[in-house]
């Protein structure tokens, strides 16, 4: 029997703005868009999930359903229950018999788990879609209706430019999960990477920005739950605005604004990767949670009057299509709501392309990006796309809109080409050095707005990249037939781990020249969290699945080497302003790689690069000289503040590399990856004429300052 809950004292219409619940001084007002609904009812619930009564909305203005319920209501459990036709045909779902979670929840009561309770129907019969009578309100997460205690902020956003940004890419979990200096009970958690523990490493590190795997509350899929496995990443969401309660100790709303607000004070931004492509309600035999129960015929992209096909430009069963005025509101709310609710600076968003499609294809004028370039907060966030997705023409590289960063997947693959030895790739690895011009030519500065990185999440690890040849992906139980096949890597001649110290030895010297390359190379910086201290994942590149120590930081098998020398190397990317200012200066329309009066190349005889250099395939030395507005630096190099030389050798033999210029204060070695682990002795050598460049090894060198 149904029974009423005590708090609750009347409805009324309310009203349909905004939309989802707005917590007012004698009620709760809910809203929800359901245009093709008959009826919608509030459900509420107390903690062991017990249905405590029903309120039908009494109102409808358009296709927004609304009702405002009376009495102090913070902290109540509540859901939907819609009513309607259920017509899978159609694209309807409409099951009373399921409570749908409002996509508006500012918060849920527990993380989402596969079980055959979420989905709408039971069978199919001779081509009928059968409705599911079962009842799953013991079975599904409830949204909780905040209490309005505000949080007590204590610490401002740091608003870093782009030239300053260093980007360090983690998993909440993952990155404390394993850290014996948090308490045990906070590791893995929002408080976790809040710790003192975690901020020191960040900040000793030198980054200016964390990026954090996906935060949404997410549901892992049921094949995943078969396979006794689970989606450890998390793009797999349900919802866009409660965070995550698998990550929280108590409670996700006010721990996530702890993390944030205890990032922020140490000085570090906060960036959220976002998966507003798809959702977990897959594809049209999905679970149905909560879009897919109220309004799938709006939210969801579908073949020209064909509801029993979706358009799966992710790859995970759905495109959510942003080309229709609901569904892009419900992104750009859920954005809104990151960014002044919890104080996020900015968004990486994953498949980055769906969200420019309008009816089929993407364009850099698409309403997704001139909603955002108008509105007030979002305009000021931080915008990084993932610049493909798998439906058609979906490499969408340089062709985001002004304002817009794009992670650079053509840096990623030439420089581990160039570091592997390949020939003929020189040229292009130096145009990926001075911002990939030739891709990335924005605003009427010409600007770059490439994001250069060498390993991200969905690939290698630092370490895996030099230790193997074929991914190693028997864990996740597809046979080894997931992940990307053309990883560019190299193991140096053994797979996997080894005891030989040769091999050790190269390995971790190759480490040091991706990790300075990075550093040296004009744009902003995407760093992968962990490849400072030497993670592996044995081999995995598509840990997506492992919850558990392959994809866990293992702090006590840390390489401090590696990490000393990672501090070291971001620490002189920052002592310069010219080893990011290139791609600011509207020199870009040069025909890459170019020289200018502030880049110069060099041959190993000292004498300039040309063009038969750059199209010789066995080139693989140079020198690339970085200095104020100066024609001849051999003439009038003294005359410049500052002057960093950087040589480069991927072969595999020792270079004598005649210096181009010699300043009567001599050269000083800032790094040397050959040499010492890659530290600075205490006492750096001044270098005059020539250096010894080892093979395999990155240099940089500086004006030496008189004694």
């Amino acid at each position: 029997m149904m029974t009423r809950v005590s708090p609750v004292t009347g409805l009324s219409a309310g009203s349909a703005f905004p939309l989802g619940l707005k917590v007012l001084g004698n009620g709760v007002n809910f809203a929800v868009y359901a245009p093709v609904a008959q009826g919608v009812e509030v459900c509420l619930f107390d903690e062991q999930d017990n249905e405590l009564s029903r309120h039908r909305l009494l109102a409808r203005t358009g296709d927004i359903w609304h009702g405002q319920i009376d009495g102090m209501l913070a902290g109540q459990r509540y859901g939907y229950r819609v009513y309607g036709p259920f017509e899978p045909s159609n694209g309807l779902w409409f099951n009373p018999n399921k409570v749908i979670i409002d996509p508006y929840a500012p918060e849920i009561t527990g993380p989402l788990t596969a079980n055959d309770y979420l989905f709408a129907h039971d069978v199919e019969v001779q081509g009928d879609i059968v409705m599911d009578l079962k009842d799953n309100a013991k079975h599904i997460p409830k949204g909780r209706i905040p209490g309005q205690v505000p949080f007590q902020w204590t610490s401002e956003r740091p608003h870093i430019s782009w030239r300053e940004t260093i980007i360090y890419e983690c998993h909440v979990k993952g990155f404390s999960q394993k850290n014996l200096a948090i308490p045990d009970a906070i590791r893995g958690t929002y408080l976790g990477l809040a710790h003192p523990a975690s901020i020191e490493h960040l900040q000793r590190l030198g980054i200016s920005s964390v990026e954090l795997l996906p935060c949404f509350a997410f549901m892992p899929e049921h094949r995943l739950n078969d396979l006794d496995l689970t989606n450890y990443w998390g793009y797999n969401p349900a919802l866009f605005f409660a965070p995550e309660p698998r990550y929280a100790y108590q409670d996700a709303v006010t721990e996530f604004k702890t993390m944030v607000n205890a990032l922020h004070a140490a000085g570090i931004e906060v960036i959220l990767d976002v998966v507003y492509n798809h959702t977990a309600e897959g594809g049209m035999l999905g679970p149905v949670v909560a879009n897919k129960g109220l309004h799938p015929r709006s939210f969801y992209r579908y073949f020209e009057d064909n509801f029993t096909h979706y358009i799966d430009n992710s790859g995970c069963g759905n495109s959510v299509n942003s080309h229709h005025p609901y569904a892009l509101k419900l992104i750009l709310d859920s954005m809104r709501h990151w960014m002044t609710e919890y104080r996020v600076d900015g968004f990486r968003f994953d498949l980055a392309v769906s969200l420019g499609r309008e009816r089929w294809d993407f364009t850099p004028e698409a309403s997704f990006f001139k909603a955002i370039m108008q509105d007030p907060i979002l305009s000021t966030a931080k915008l990084i796309a993932e610049p493909w997705d798998i439906g058609r023409h979906g490499y969408q590289l340089g062709h985001f809109p002004e304002g817009w960063y794009e992670c650079n997947d053509k840096f990623r693959d030439t420089v581990r080409s160039f570091w592997r030895g390949d020939q003929g790739v020189t040229g292009d690895f130096a145009t990926r050095l001075m911002g990939s011009s030739d891709v990335f030519n924005k605003g009427s500065t010409g600007y770059s707005a490439t994001i250069n990185y060498v390993t991200y999440h969905d690939g290698y690890t630092l370490h895996d990249l030099v230790s193997f040849n074929h991914r190693h992906n028997e864990a996740n139980k597809e046979h080894n037939m997931d992940g990307h096949g053309n990883n560019l890597s190299f193991n140096h001649g053994v797979e996997g781990e080894t005891q030989d110290p040769q091999i050790i030895a190269l390995r971790a010297r190759q480490k040091r020249n991706f990790i300075a390359t990075l550093m040296m190379s004009q744009g902003a910086l995407h760093f992968l969290g962990g490849d400072e201290i030497g993670r592996t994942q044995r081999g995995n590149n598509n840990a997506y699945c492992q919850d558990n120590d392959i994809s866990w930081f293992q702090w006590a098998e840390r390489d401090i080497q590696l990490e000393a020398f990672t501090r070291q190397v971001i620490a002189l990317r920052k002592s310069s302003s010219l080893f990011s200012d290139m791609v600011l200066k509207g020199q870009l329309n040069f025909q890459s790689p170019f020289s200018s009066d502030e880049v110069h190349w060099y041959r190993p005889d000292g004498y300039v690069m040309e063009i038969k250099d750059w199209h010789n395939p066995t080139t693989q030395s140079f020198a690339m000289l970085l200095s104020s507005d100066i024609k001849n630096p051999a003439v009038n190099l003294h005359l410049c503040d500052e002057y960093y030389l950087v040589m480069f050798n991927a072969s595999t033999v020792d270079i004598e590399f005649t210096l181009p210029a010699n300043p009567i204060s001599g050269w000083i070695s800032l790094c040397d990856t050959a040499r010492n682990d890659g530290l600075l002795p205490e006492e750096p050598p001044v270098a005059k004429g020539q250096y010894l460049l080892l093979a395999q090894s990155l240099v940089v060198l500086a004006k030496a300052h008189k004694s």
